[in-house]
């Protein structure tokens, strides 16, 4: 079908007037006319650029700007009644109005809902025409003018079917839809919930994973490999798989798509039906090595979920089973001759059964290739975290939509010039207009969903400026959209990011995440405080620009006051430190605050944001509930806590510990009482060298008694599983000090002695001389 009956069949009758007048600008380009490209003037390409730039696509992007931030303006205002609805803390049942207020809003939100995806789809349609007007316009007057440069330029500058503009306002939509369900007591949908959980969930071997993609600039790709192998060892393939990829750095890896002549699996997949399908040929290293190939199918259900069906299968079988005239007997009778149990015969059965039909039922045949290098990370045996990087991807053409120039013999499922010939990355030896080189590399990061926290690091990678967000890319998508743009009507949101710089300043990335995440705990708390629930509150960093611009700013707006750094951080951290005066003759208070009962109250998240004063109310009335409650009769306050109840376990280390440190001790101990023997010993009638033999003697008893002291002490603090902390510089600063005393006295002793020395030297020696000058004197005065 041609994009202009596709753009008619897909109006939404109210905004019918906002979109691209198509039939206008092809009309004026005279796409129809046949004629020399000399009788196309400069004012014709004058009119047709300002009706392009300066007329339709300023009328796109107005209207499209105008209702997004009306669908902002609507969810906003549905949150502020959010903050009106009773809440389920109070312990008595919902009135029939509470209900019915509850129900206009669920309706409400319906109808934001519809428009957010009108509005979705309407960005994408005119994205699509965009395009499509400006590949026309170039390829029949692109001998004298060329416009395509510029108008992916223009439009990668304004909103245009971006998933990171659209994130947000889906994401607090999805919060105020759950909020609603859980008070009306109701399911909450698949898509909701996938809206609300972060990465997109896939499942496998029946264990559920979250998997996120981002897109990694070239300058980055470096750090990125860097910090990564600091947490997670490269993934080291077996034999087998060395043999596969030649044993040489990255594995390549080669995945053959699957569509039909209406590219029915690419449409379904671009705009995320239910049931959507994709199917693949994926083998690791080069095809003339017989590698083992993988058929897999990969299913997308409602709400973002995802499973993969997948079997083996050699290189000269792949043609007849797409032709359906192999079904994997061969396999079969292997697999029951091994004797496998029944069920998982049953279950290969099912599933290659499965993948036939729906190759056959679709008229399915590989379309395009994707070639790219693999760097994988992961903990042997433990796949809890596993990543993968992309590297020099390439996408290659691989169909017979052409049968007079066809890019793949029919007779084969796949392209015998490449294969034969070993040709790999960059693919120069090719028609290069079969070819199409994505600018990044790809970064997934597949987490297991077991309920445990996600590491850190993880959070500060993704969070980074050297990744770029890519939740919903595609390879097979990608790669249908840029090598057959035109059979197809429809292009996925990430293509005008291509043209985008994805390098982000460190500082800039920080900030931008930071208000996020105040944004979405922002939300959070007024979800908790409706639901009864204790959500946790968001602490920003201490070098977090938040406190100074969004929460700062949200603080000057509702309470009257100037914004700075120092008193919004203040907030923000719970500080205490007395604030400025407001309008009303009020004062701000400290981090603490007394109520009504005269009891302290620790300030909560709420109370730095007067707006949601729902939050502190509720805060308030369970802290004094805290404060005031009475146990029932016959219950006593517990005089142990539960941490110390049932049989001591120690775990060997600690013990070990303790024993090593004293060993330590008696270590010092036994060499200083050597050395004070000796010395003691050798001294003879030295007096200072009994003396000194002596201290160190007292100074050895005190390191072994210091050291059995503490072993006991320790060993009981084991025993009643003390919380208290373990070390003592005491003893170590006594022995310290008390060596450096007597090292220090010993020199000033040993100088003092030998400055007396010298002197009675040199007295005698002058006196020697005088009795020896006595007799030439008596022999003169003769």
């Amino acid at each position: 079908m041609r994009f202009g009956k596709t753009l008619q069949t897909s109006f939404y009758e109210p905004w019918q007037d906002r979109y691209l007048d198509y039939p206008k600008l092809k009309s004026m380009l005279r796409e129809d006319e046949y004629e020399e490209d000399e009788s196309w003037t400069e004012n014709d390409e004058n009119r047709f650029s300002d009706e392009i730039f300066n007329v339709q696509l300023e009328k796109v992007t107005s209207f499209h700007e105008a209702k997004f931030k009306e669908l902002k303006d609507r969810v906003d205002s549905a949150f502020e009644k959010l903050k009106d609805l009773p809440t389920s803390e109070d312990g008595q049942p919902r009135s029939e109005l509470a209900t019915q207020r509850l129900k206009e809003l669920e309706s409400e939100l319906d109808a934001i809902t519809n428009e957010v995806n009108q509005l979705k789809r309407y960005s994408n349609l005119n994205y699509t025409g965009f395009l499509k007007i400006v590949k026309k316009h170039d390829r029949k007057r692109g001998l004298r003018y060329k416009i395509r440069p510029l108008m992916m330029q223009q439009l990668s500058d304004r909103p245009f079917n971006s998933e990171q503009a659209y994130g947000p306002l889906i994401h607090r939509l999805s919060l105020a839809y759950f909020t609603v369900k859980q008070q009306l007591e109701e399911g909450v949908s698949e898509g909701v919930m996938a809206e609300l959980q972060d990465g997109v969930q896939e499942t496998r071997n029946g264990e559920t994973y979250s998997a996120h993609k981002f897109w990694v600039h070239p300058d980055n790709l470096l750090e990125v490999k860097t910090f990564i192998m600091r947490r997670l060892p490269n993934l080291v393939y077996s034999e087998v798989s060395a043999k596969e990829v030649d044993g040489n750095g990255d594995p390549s890896l080669t995945s053959l798509y699957f569509d039909n002549s209406k590219f029915d699996l690419y449409k379904r997949k671009v705009e995320r039906e239910t049931e959507a399908s994709s199917l693949r040929l994926r083998w690791y290293g080069q095809l003339g090595a017989s590698p083992d190939i993988f058929l897999e199918q990969k299913i997308v259900h409602e709400g973002g979920t995802s499973e993969e069906r997948k079997f083996t299968i050699k290189a000269k079988y792949v043609k007849p089973f797409i032709d359906g005239e192999y079904k994997m007997e061969k396999t079969i009778a292997k697999m029951e001759r091994q004797g496998q149990s029944e069920d998982d015969v049953a279950r290969f059965k099912t599933t290659v059964n499965g993948i036939q039909d729906f190759i056959k039922e679709r008229k399915l045949q590989p379309v395009v290739r994707a070639n790219y290098k693999r760097t994988a990370f992961q903990k042997p045996a433990d796949d809890r975290i596993r990543i993968s990087i992309d590297t020099d991807l390439a996408f290659v053409r691989e169909d017979t939509l052409d049968s007079r120039r066809p890019c793949r013999d029919p007779n084969e499922w796949h392209r015998l010039d490449i294969d034969n010939r070993n040709i790999g990355y960059p693919f120069k030896d090719i028609n290069q207009s079969e070819v199409s080189r994505f600018p990044h590399a790809l970064l997934e990061i597949k987490l297991k969903e077991d309920g445990r926290k996600r590491p850190e690091w993880i959070e500060d990678l993704i969070s980074s400026h050297m990744v770029h967000p890519a939740a919903r890319f595609s390879k097979f998508a990608h790669g249908v959209a840029v090598l057959f743009d035109d059979y197809v009507n429809t292009l996925p949101f990430w293509l005008s990011d291509l043209d985008k710089e994805i390098r982000k300043d460190p500082q800039a990335a920080f900030e931008e995440e930071e208000q996020k995440k105040a944004r979405r705990a922002a939300d959070e708390q007024v979800v908790g405080s409706l639901l009864g629930n204790k959500m946790g509150s968001f602490q920003p960093s201490k070098s977090s620009p938040v406190s100074r611009s969004y929460l700062a700013e949200r603080i000057a707006s509702e309470g009257g006051a100037r914004p700075t750094a120092s008193t919004a951080s203040t907030a923000v951290a719970g500080g205490g430190g007395g604030g400025g005066p407001r309008e009303n003759g009020g004062s701000t208070q400290g981090g603490q605050r007394e109520g009504q009962d005269g009891q302290p109250q620790q300030r909560s998240y709420g109370t730095i944001m007067p707006s949601f004063s729902i939050i502190t109310r509720y805060a308030k009335s369970r802290q004094r509930r805290r404060d005031n409650v009475q146990l029932p009769e016959g219950v006593t306050e517990p005089e142990t806590w539960i941490k110390n109840e049932g049989p001591l376990k120690v775990e060997p280390k600690v013990w070990l510990a303790n024993e090593r440190t004293f060993m330590k001790w008696q270590h010092i101990c036994v060499l200083l009482g050597g050395l004070a023997v000796a010395l003691y010993t050798a001294a003879g009638k030295n007096m200072l060298a009994l003396a000194f033999g002596i201290v160190y003697l007292a100074i050895a008893a005190f390191a072994g008694g210091w050291g059995w002291l503490m072993h006991r002490h320790r060993r009981q603090m084991i025993v009643d599983r003390s919380g208290k902390d373990f070390d003592n510089l005491v003893g170590p600063m006594v022995v310290s000090f008390a060596l450096a005393a007597a090292l220090v006295l010993n020199f000033v002793f040993q100088y003092r002695s030998a400055a007396q020395r010298f002197q009675s030297d040199a007295s005698l020696k002058g006196t020697n001389t005088t009795m020896a000058s006595l007799p030439v004197v008596d022999e003169l005065l003769r």
